[in-house]
């Protein structure tokens, strides 16, 4: 149809512009570019007929057609390969390519212009372009170029953009058939330049530096290598196969090699092209690949020192920075031991160290500041955040960094500390600080500057006062506090001779004291916290650094500073009581630095009284401590706290008031000092506000607000007094307060204010705020109940003996709160539900006393308030703020020891529903790290307690929920990878013990799942087996764990080594050997038969070296069970096979067995019959370990000079010669002795080793049990809630087993020799799968006629066509295609041409499809297709066995031949075999007759190929 229109349009005119122009005006389509391909086909023909030479009007006509058609619909192109741009692209471009540069030109030009598209998604268009053209742009010598060859064509080696493009191709594209064009143009490329011989350099387009691709004929042979080597590595990395690529790396170093000049240091090879290979690397779907990719690039300088260039910053800060981004590069390598840091981190260190050493001074800082922001550029996790600043921390000291440097640093603390990892996130605030200190040039920033930066920090979780990091930050100030950038604004007046920093501190102080202009009327906004905190924590560090500076006979210097500094402050506090105009802002700026100096100066990690600055601020505030007092006490009693913003400052004022007392406690407490005269009017003036509330009058927004303060200030005095006994104004009688707090009527709700108040203010913020009250009014009433129920927590607990257990026993209560329990704790439940989450914990307080005393007589109501306080438990569990401390609280009341009891006692609804509650609680851990521990540390805690108590009722009543006990035994999740990483490296930061400053300030919560087991084993070797109520216990959860093991081992019969069940099972029996001490005879008796059953069990290693080590102390300590013992070896051949080895194992330790009994002739007689019966057992494994057993009885018996056995002399000696001195270097010799070595026969002693180290760290790590299960014995030891009991030193290993390293015999399958491989510095031969391309260029068109696609594809010399119609499979269909192509087949033959979309397909075709002409027959037309290709001189062969078959081997192929492939399971259909001119048939020997139809064919292609190689072969020599 295209040719009949070409024709007709050639008939009408002969002009090409017109021609051409008439055929681009419209929409693109398939059909209009074939007809432009014709048509310009016939208009060459034309031209080169009339000899026109490209002078003619065509060429000009070509190139309008190129700008103006054709790349518009390139652009637009998406490798869509069945559109018209992909056709365009196929046909059409060659064809304009014939007519002259001038096309190739404009059509380049259109594509790379300004105004063009660009980015990754449009390299493709632009190497379809390439690729479609190479023949014309990367011509072979003598090539004919066509009718435009007189004007001279571009040389694409020459162009810089080409080299972009083919390297963007290389790196970026995301298919990889754009990958593949740039592959092949690089091949054409190096190919034509080593045939053409001449010199070519394209250099980049910066300007100076290496060419991006150049020729020498002299450097023929090193640059053939380098490209060889270059493109075998990019091809390799198409496969994706870590085992496949690894072998093809160190290729890459030889890479860097050539690439630089031996002579001068300098690039030879632009080291763009080494960076194309890491970013493939890097954008690999498989992280193990890119992990690999991201170590050698970081490996670089380790061995070698590269020039410098601009290519590497700029990939370092790009592509290699977005890699670490990806978390799972972190994770420790096999075998590396738990805490000890990630190799990417630490050769990321390295790499980054010496990187930075060796860039030039001026690009320094550039180089640094780009890589500081570009960590703000993204969000990061915690662990590749961590290890990037630990980088930068370790950078050696220089002055890069400026004001921006400085800012780009605090912006990567503001932005990027988002994790939940609070460890992680100061471990890297911690480093963040060092970057700076390193890094930052002091004469650039100013003491402003710094102490902004510093307010970044969060001093809770890592600059804390006494840390490594304050004493390094003071350091640092110390040695450049006068180079710092000087402000203007700073003076000295005051403090003369002193230094820029106490002048910026002193002149900061007294900025900060100065009442700002504005808001100074009494409805103002409380300040922000944020100048408190700065102005704190300078202070503290210029003290500090003063304190460095002065000897110890200067102390008095450093008192004197601190003076200097807090006297403005200090004047303030002290007019406080008698300054009644001080503006209300500098108040509060005053209290509010006050409350931050105090906070501040605490010490990490020591106690404040070893601390002279904290000694002296104490005293420095001792003398304002009356005004501030005062001050307080007017400001809550007064009615001068209105408005809602008020609320804040009565917070502030409460907190100070706790604080002054604290301070009074530490220097001594004296009852007239002015706190304890505050006390009184406080409380009774608060009393007085809230008797003021039933005067029957609508209250305003002040009065309100003044009962919210009276609540709290109530609430305060009573934690106050609850702490500190000497604060206790009444008598131990109820007093006034107690009576009025005990009668106020609980979850009474504050009414609103009237509306017309809200609108009295002065500020508009005040206006907002006032308005608003009545949205946030119920934040207000919910912190007025929970101040209500911390003052009557406070009741019940002093007053807790009045507690009736029912209410009728109180006919007229003097506390009606305390003394009418019921009516409290339905209070309590209706408190619940209206107090928001945050505000719960004093109710329950509260329930934790009014709970056991009504358990008995209200157990529903009881059992009501254990589960409304479960529901707020769990709809917190994602809430870290407020979760840990109301689930301490929640445990203290639900699992209080008398709660425990009388549940137990009474065995009602609660105590089923305290076991229901346990068991969430277990269940919650599995998701939220430390639940359990929380639970498991408290009870045994409170059971501890009573363990020692004379009555030892809460231990017994413990047996009753030793299921807890149980589960805290087995307890611990297999956790996911990411989890397992977060572990690692947490515990790496905690290695580094006060190094990290963050170890010192973040308190270790000890919510580790290894925890739960920790305090439950310390539980348990507390107890003693002489007591009658702890051997109970211990026997009763003996026999529950042997329970669970059995019912483990019957769920699943088969486990794999580290799974669950293996983990859950080698937990029993740990703590089964834990209990062991307390078993006596008669209890073993009971439990003995199930510990031999368990023996029998097939199961994984670690667990039977815990079966077999309890089985020796049980008969080390009680012989009288040996007989049941020999018993084990009598059992049914079915039931021992290779399970006896446990047995025989237990034998090889009869040392140890006998040594409590007398008489041990007996013993050996038995023991040597057996060991000696199964030398002679069929199983290799069961010998060995029978011969272990018997050397040792025999060595005994020796010893022992037992004469009875000299008969069996010669039999035993002979036998034990015979396998010591095994000939040859076999599997039986290497075994043997590799059992002999192994720990458990080598070295372990049974009673000797007995400690905890050994069951819970030396035994699972020599058994190969994952780390995950190994708990140092320093974990016990740092587990202080839990006392060590007397017999600590039977913690430790006394014995040399904690040096030895994990023997082979228990993973004898495991090769010893797996890491020789990565050892090898160059592989001697590699996987190579190079396409086998020759100066042609890939193509997509898969409409062109097949030979002509052949040749195109450097095919030309096959001629073999496979018909595949009859095969039903698309994985056949799919592996013959990928052989077709293999072997250059012209063409395959399917029935449909849809099978190309299939899955099953793909996956064995591998993309074969894109490269191979298929072509569609279906079966009912083969007979036609058949013979049609006969009259073209093809030979059809049928692959069947007939009568008339011709061996494979005897047959020679024609050139022309079609080899026709029959179905699956019918072979070839009688109606075609009569169409076929022979049959060929395989060969074959065995017994089944058939193979399969895609070996079948690839046998028979094979052999076709090679009988064709051999002719040409023949036919060129």
């Amino acid at each position: 149809m295209e040719w009949v229109l070409a024709e007709t349009l050639l008939s009408q005119s002969r002009d090409p512009r017109v021609l051409l122009g008439a055929l681009c005006r419209g929409e693109a389509s398939a059909e209009r570019v074939e007809t432009l391909c014709f048509l310009l086909q016939r208009l060459e023909d034309e031209e080169a007929h009339r000899g026109g030479g490209g002078a003619g009007a065509l060429p000009e006509a070509a190139r309008e057609v190129a700008a103006g058609y054709l790349v518009p619909l390139l652009r637009g192109l998406r490798g869509r390969p069945a559109d018209a741009a992909a056709l365009a692209a196929g046909r059409l471009l060659p064809a304009l390519g014939q007519c002259g540069g001038a096309v190739l030109r404009a059509v380049w030009g259109g594509l790379v212009a300004a105004g063009a598209p660009s980015g990754p998604g449009h390299v493709g268009p632009q190497l379809l372009v390439l690729s479609a053209l190479a023949e014309r742009l990367l011509p072979e010598p003598g090539a004919d170029r066509g009718p435009g060859a007189g004007e001279e064509d571009p040389d694409a080696r020459r162009c810089w953009r080409f080299w972009r493009t083919v390297q963007a191709g290389l790196a970026q594209a995301q298919d990889a058939l754009t990958r593949k064009r740039a592959r092949y143009l690089l091949q054409r490329a190096v190919e034509v330049s080593a045939e053409l011989g001449a010199h070519c350099t394209c250099g980049p387009q910066e300007g100076n530096g290496p060419s991006l691709f150049w020729w020498s004929v002299k450097k023929k042979d090193e640059l053939l290598k380098f490209w060889e080597n270059y493109i075998l590595i990019m091809e390799t990395l198409e496969g994706n196969q870590i085992h496949v690529i690894k072998p093809v790396l160190p290729k890459l170093n030889s890479l860097f090699e050539y690439a630089v000049s031996e002579e001068n240091g300098c690039w030879l090879v632009h080291p763009s092209w080494h960076m194309c290979i890491y970013k493939r690397m890097f954008e690999s779907e498989n992280k193990i690949l890119t992990k690999e990719g991201v170590i050698h690039f970081l490996e670089l300088y380790e061995t070698k020192i590269l020039p410098f260039s601009p290519e590497f910053s700029e990939f370092i800060i790009g592509p290699l920075m977005d890699a670490l981004s990806e978390s799972s590069l972190y994770i420790r390598s096999p075998g590396q031991l738990l805490g000890s840091g990630s190799p990417l981190g630490l050769k990321l260190q390295k790499f980054l160290v010496t990187y930075v050493s060796l860039l030039p001074e001026e690009i320094k800082s550039s180089f640094l500041l780009k890589f500081i922001q570009k960590m703000t550029s993204r969000h990061w996790c915690a662990i590749p955040i961590l290890f990037l600043s630990k980088a930068l921390a370790n950078v050696p000291r220089c002055k890069a960094l400026g004001i921006e440097g400085l800012l780009a640093l605090r912006d990567v603390l503001q932005c990027t500390m988002t994790t939940h990892q609070i460890l992680l996130r100061g471990a890297a605030q911690g480093y963040l600080l060092q970057t700076a200190m390193n890094l930052v040039d002091v004469e650039k920033v100013s003491l402003s500057d710094v102490s902004t930066f510093l307010m970044s920090l969060r001093q809770e979780e890592s600059l804390g006062r006494g840390t490594s990091l304050w004493t390094e930050l003071c350091d640092w100030l110390c040695v450049n506090e006068s180079c710092f950038r000087r402000a203007s604004a700073c003076s000295s007046i005051g403090l003369p001779e002193t230094s820029s920093l106490n002048a910026y501190v002193k002149n900061l102080v007294e900025e900060y004291i100065k009442s700002p202009a504005w808001e100074t009327g009494e409805d103002c906004f409380m300040p922000d916290w944020f100048e408190a905190k700065l102005v704190a924590m300078m202070v503290l560090l210029a003290v500090d650094v003063e304190g460095m500076k002065t000897q110890y006979s200067e102390k008095r210097r450093t008192q004197n500073v601190f003076r200097i500094f807090l006297d403005p402050l200090l004047e303030s506090l002290t007019k406080l009581g008698t300054n009644a105009y001080m503006p209300l802002l500098r108040t509060d700026r005053c209290l509010q630095l006050l409350l931050k100096l105090l906070h501040t100066c605490l010490l990490r990690g020591s106690s404040a009284q070893d601390d002279e600055v904290f000694t002296l601020l104490q005293s420095f505030l001792m003398s304002p401590t009356e005004s501030i007092s005062e001050f307080i006490l007017r400001r809550l009693t007064m009615n001068e706290l209105s408005s809602v913003s008020d609320l804040d400052r009565c917070h502030l004022y409460l907190m100070v008031l706790t604080e002054l007392i604290n301070i009074h406690l530490k220097v001594g407490w004296k009852r007239g000092n002015p706190i304890w005269r505050v006390i009184s009017p406080l409380q009774n003036a608060s009393i007085r506000h809230l008797q003021e509330m039933d005067s029957g009058q609508e209250p305003t927004l002040a009065q309100q607000i003044q009962r919210v303060v009276s609540m709290a200030a109530l609430a305060m005095v009573c934690e106050a007094v609850d702490q500190t006994p000497e604060l206790q104004l009444d008598c131990p009688d109820a007093g006034p307060t107690e009576r009025f707090l005990s009668s106020l009527p609980l979850n009474h709700t504050l009414q609103k204010p009237r509306t017309e108040e809200q609108s009295r203010c002065v500020h508009p913020r005040g206006f907002f705020e006032e308005s608003s009250a009545s949205q946030g009014w119920g934040k207000i009433v919910a912190q007025y109940i929970h101040d209500q129920w911390v003052c009557l927590s406070f009741l019940l607990r002093k007053y807790h003996t009045l507690i009736p257990v029912s209410e009728g026993d109180v006919p007229e209560p003097v506390l009606p709160a305390v003394q009418r329990p019921v009516r409290t704790l339905q209070s309590a439940l209706g408190a619940l539900t209206v107090l928001p989450s945050d505000r719960v914990l004093p109710v329950f307080h509260c329930m934790k006393v009014l709970v056991p005393k009504l358990l008995t007589s209200s157990e529903s109501l009881c059992v009501e308030s254990f589960d409304m306080a479960w529901k707020i438990i769990s709809a917190l569990s994602n809430t870290q703020l407020i979760f840990w401390s109301n689930l301490k609280a929640f445990v203290q009341f639900v699992f209080d020891t008398k709660v425990l009891t009388i549940a137990a006692k009474i065995k009602g609804q609660a105590y089923f529903k305290i076991k229901e509650i346990m068991y969430k609680m277990i269940e919650m851990s599995a998701v939220k790290t430390g639940v359990f521990n929380t639970l498991i540390s408290y009870c045994c805690k409170s059971w501890i307690v009573s363990a020692s108590d004379v009555f030892q009722v809460s231990l017994s009543s413990a047996k009753r929920y030793s299921e807890l006990v149980l589960e805290a035994c087995i307890f611990g999740t297999v956790f996911r990878r990411d989890q397992r990483l977060i572990q690692d490296v947490q515990t790496y930061i905690e290695n580094l013990g006060h190094d990290c400053a963050a170890n010192t300030v973040i308190e270790n919560t000890k919510r580790e799942d290894h925890y739960v087991r920790i305090c439950a084993v310390k539980f348990l070797c507390l107890l003693h087996g002489s007591n009658v109520s702890h051997k109970l216990f211990m026997e009763d959860l003996a026999i529950k764990l042997l329970d669970k093991d059995d019912l483990v081992s019957k769920c699943r019969t088969r486990h794999y080594v580290n799974s669950q069940q293996h983990r859950l099972k080698n937990r029993i029996w740990q703590t089964l050997l834990v209990l062991f001490p307390s078993f006596d005879q008669n209890f073993l008796n009971r439990i003995i038969d199930k510990i031999f059953q368990a023996g029998f069990i097939n199961t994984q290693a670690s667990i039977k070296y815990f079966i077999e080590w309890i089985i020796i102390l049980i008969l080390h300590k009680f012989p009288q069970f040996l007989l049941k013992f020999w018993d084990c070896f009598s059992y049914g051949e079915e039931n021992l096979k290779t399970s006896i080895c446990t047995f025989l194992s237990v034998l090889s330790h009869l040392d140890i067995i006998t040594q409590n009994i007398p008489e041990k002739k007996p013993v050996l007689k038995q023991a040597l019959i057996i060991a000696l019966q199964q030398c002679f057992h069929p199983n290799f494994s069961v010998r060995l370990y029978a011969l272990v057993a018997l050397k040792k009885i025999w060595s005994m018996c020796k010893t022992l000079h037992v004469e009875e056995f000299d008969a069996l002399t010669s039999v035993i000696e002979s036998s034990l010669n015979q396998v010591e001195n095994m000939p040859g270097t076999g599997n039986a010799k290497k075994n043997w002795q590799r059992i002999q070595e192994h720990f458990f026969f080598a070295t372990f002693h049974p009673v000797q080793d007995y400690c905890l180290e050994t069951i819970f760290y030396i035994l699972p790590r020599l058994s190969g049990l994952v780390e995950d299960e190994w708990i140092a014995i320093g974990k016990f030891t740092r587990f202080t809630d839990i006392p060590s009991d007397a017999g600590f030193q039977w913690y430790l290993s006394p014995t040399h087993l904690c040096e030895l390293k994990p023997g082979d015999w228990a993973q004898q399958d495991v090769g010893s020799h797996s890491g020789e491989a990565d050892s090898q510095s160059e592989w001697t031969d590699v996987q190579k799968k190079i396409i086998p391309w020759k100066n042609n260029a890939p193509d997509l068109d898969l409409e062109l006629v097949f030979q002509d696609r052949v040749a195109k594809l450097g095919k030309s010399i096959s001629r073999l066509i496979v018909v595949a119609s009859l095969i039903d499979k698309p994985t056949n269909v799919g592996g013959l295609c990928r052989t077709c192509e293999v072997f250059g087949a012209s063409a395959l033959v399917v029935g449909s041409l849809q099978c190309v979309t299939d899955k099953q397909f793909q996956g064995l075709s591998v993309s074969a499809e894109q490269w191979l002409p298929l072509v569609e027959v279906k079966p009912p037309q083969l007979i036609d297709f058949l013979q049609q290709k006969k009259a073209e001189g093809y030979t059809v062969i049928g692959v069947e066995q007939t009568a008339k078959s011709v061996d494979l081997s005897q047959y020679s192929f024609p050139e022309r031949s079609l080899l026709l492939l029959g179905n699956e399971r019918e072979g070839i259909p009688a109606n075609l075999i009569q169409q076929l001119d022979v049959c060929v048939e395989i060969p074959q020997q065995g017994i089944i007759r058939s193979l399969n139809v895609h070996v079948s064919g690839a046998l028979l292609i094979w052999e076709y190929t090679r009988q064709q190689l051999l002719r040409h072969g023949d036919t060129e020599s």
